[in-house]
């Protein structure tokens, strides 16, 4: 038995309601909140069974004394679709950069690439069978 449960991946932000309120725009909603008034130092966000959390890299340094990075490729989110021309379009026309157009890979799947508002990586991904 696994003394683990509920794996979630935590991205660090320079601005958390803006990269939360970007993750809502892709079909997640926000669960936890901190706090609950004022600039948030962290919120959750779900989307199915799939949690990410979004922190602060202030409260990561001032509260826990970690040395997080707020730019770049550090993680990657990935999202399934049915439909990815759909999808790139949605997300693309509402500002997020692309740095891989969709294109087919190995024979099976259709993949795309965007970033979040922090540089974050997004793989969106569809089944072609």
């Amino acid at each position: 038995m696994s003394i683990f449960r509920k794996p979630q991946v935590i991205l660090f932000s320079s601005d958390v309601a803006r990269a939360a309120t970007f993750y809502e725009s892709l079909g997640f909603t926000e669960t936890f909140r901190v706090p609950n008034d004022g600039e948030p130092i962290h919120i959750d966000l779900v989307l199915d069974d799939y949690k990410i959390g979004i922190a602060s890299v202030s409260s990561a340094r001032n509260d826990h004394g970690l040395v997080p990075v707020s730019h770049g490729q550090r993680a990657a989110v990935i999202l399934w679709t049915e439909d990815i021309a759909a999808a790139f379009e949605a997300v693309t026309s509402n500002g997020a950069k692309a740095p891989a157009l969709p294109h087919e890979w190995l024979g099976r799947l259709l993949i795309a690439w965007i970033e979040d508002p922090d540089g974050n990586p997004i793989q969106i991904v569809q089944n072609l069978r």
